[in-house]
């Protein structure tokens, strides 16, 4: 058999029919692009029938994409499938993608047509596609609930007028992996059977699937027709698509390359896939950027949760080696950074690692002190705990003595209609020059007590006023940390430099704007503490035996 598997992806026509989901022609070609450099064979542009808007962007994509096929949908019949041709034929590699459906549901209450109407009618459209462009794909829409003799006579009949990818889409996400499997089974068989052995092993002929996630089994569908004989898989960016989605191309490409030796084994030859895996978590971002559908964290591949360890004994083992809990390097598929995350069920390794790992050195009774204040001030406050507040812990245990700033006193005044801003007034303590009082206007009363702070302090915003210390908020988050209006609030920053230099800082109060200015307190005293003595602290090693 070829090994050759192709991935065909429908993220422009399909992708695009999920409810909410609208992409301008710009975001499409940048798109396509994406899905041309992560090495993608066949890229389904669009429907251009539906509507000149469609049209054009097909178009357009065709003209743009040099090294891999376009596809343009149609259905069997003349005018859609002129307008599909007409839209994709100055592309570099065109496909014509016409179907019907196959199963008597469909027949009964959609086409309202009898079976050899609808084998004549798939018969003469791919003819006459074929008589304009060489590469047709056929697909039998509902092939999974159509009569398998039936669907058989039809795929042989249209190979016979041209084909040469034939689909046998799961369209409503109803067949089962073995069900699927048996089918491909059935398929071949028929096909080797009417002398087209030759062409199925040379990749004259191919035979694809397209799976629908109604009963969360797209992937497996797929990934059980590959092993029956079929080499193109159809699927999406993040599996989205018409109701529950399509099958997750990123899925099945890693299932394919982590599990190449259960592929190659069961089928008997080696299989070739072709993709630069590591642009799969950047192909991601873009599609769910554009079309508004966030990834849901514990998603495989491409989840921000997929590749995180939070409990200590996942921690520890990563941390001593990687294959212990992790089948696929982060990096390999894209994701950049870490995959330690510090959070409640963190333990000292995780710790240790997070610190070190930003150039710390220290002994275990620096570790126990840490992991004990972590404990205590930040496990059960934050859900998510960033490196600059473990950081954060470290600085306090050596250089609270050297924090300059206190608040002394604070007034805000909120405004709730009119031309007026809220105002807030602070007075800060600087163990260095004396007292600093200062005027901040702002959106909110946060925002005002931050600008006055910042205006006593010297710091400016995002480089609102050029002759002060430039200031960026990096992160800002309030929760309570006990229900009803007397509850405790807590305010968690982090804060960045012009230089780059990150800091973070927590505050808690029974009042969410003293919180909230007690957190950036804490932040701005571990930046200056940090930009005078970082390389003194991190040359030798911390300990607090003495």
């Amino acid at each position: 058999m070829n090994p050759k598997i192709v991935f065909f992806d429908t993220t422009l026509r399909d992708g695009e029919q999920s409810p909410g989901v609208s992409l301008d022609l710009k975001q499409k070609i940048e798109i396509a692009k994406a899905l041309e450099e992560l090495g993608i064979d066949v890229i389904e542009a669009g429907f251009p029938i539906t509507s000149p808007g469609d049209f054009e962007a097909v178009k357009n994509v065709a003209k743009e994409i040099k090294r891999c096929t376009v596809a343009a949908l149609a259905r069997a019949n003349q005018k859609d499938i002129e307008v599909a041709w007409e839209a994709i034929k100055h592309a570099v590699s065109p496909r014509i993608h016409t179907f019907i459906a196959t199963s008597d549901i469909h027949l009964k209450y959609k086409l309202k047509k009898d079976r050899s109407q609808v084998l004549e009618i798939a018969r003469e459209a791919v003819k006459y596609a074929c008589s304009l462009c060489p590469n047709v794909e056929f697909s039998a829409e509902d092939a999974t609930r159509s009569d398998w003799e039936y669907l058989a006579q039809v795929v042989i009949e249209v190979v016979k007028a041209g084909a040469t990818t034939i689909n046998i889409p799961d369209t409503v996400g109803y067949t089962v992996p073995q069900e699927y499997y048996n089918l491909f089974k059935f398929l071949v068989e028929k096909l080797i059977a009417a002398g087209y052995e030759e062409d199925l092993k040379s990749g004259r002929l191919r035979l694809s699937v397209h799976c629908h996630n109604d009963l969360g089994l797209a992937v497996s569908n797929s990934l059980s027709a590959i092993l029956a004989g079929a080499t193109q898989i159809e699927g999406t960016i993040n599996g989205i698509g018409e109701r529950a989605g399509n099958a997750a191309l990123e899925e099945v490409i890693m299932a394919l390359k982590i599990r190449k030796d259960f592929f190659e084994r069961s089928l008997g030859y080696p299989l070739e896939v072709n993709i630069a895996t590591e642009k799969i978590v950047p192909t991601s971002q873009l599609v769910s950027k554009y079309t508004g559908m966030l990834v849901q964290p514990n998603k495989a591949i491409v989840g921000a949760n997929a590749f995180a360890h939070e409990s200590g004994i996942h921690q520890h083992g990563v941390i001593c080696e990687r294959t212990t809990y992790e089948i696929i390097k982060p990096e390999e598929v894209g994701w950049t950074g870490s995959a330690i995350v510090l959070g409640k069920h963190s333990g000292r390794h995780a710790l240790s690692f997070k610190l070190k790992s930003r150039g710390w050195q220290f002994d275990d009774t620096v570790l126990t002190k840490v992991f004990e204040k972590f404990r205590e001030e930040i496990k059960d406050v934050l859900r998510k705990i960033d490196e600059e507040h473990l950081e954060g812990i470290l600085l306090d245990l050596f250089c609270d003595k050297e924090y300059r700033y206190e608040l002394v006193s604070s007034q805000v005044i909120s405004v709730l209609s009119g031309s007026l801003k809220p105002v807030a007034q602070v007075e800060i303590r600087d163990n260095l020059s004396g007292n600093k009082v200062a005027v901040g206007l702002g959106i909110g009363p946060i925002d005002a007590a931050y600008k006055a702070v910042a205006q006593a302090l010297g710091y400016s915003f995002n480089g609102e006023e050029k002759d002060k210390k430039h200031l960026k908020l990096v992160d800002f988050n309030i929760s309570a940390l006990t229900g009803g209006t007397s509850s405790e609030g807590v305010c968690s920053v982090i804060i960045e430099d012009e230089t780059g230099l990150r800091t973070a800082g927590l505050g808690k109060d029974g009042d969410i704007v003293i919180a909230s200015i007690k957190a950036f307190l804490k932040a701005l005293n571990r930046l200056e503490v940090l930009k005078t003595k970082e390389k003194e602290l991190k040359s030798q090693v911390l300990t607090l035996a003495n």
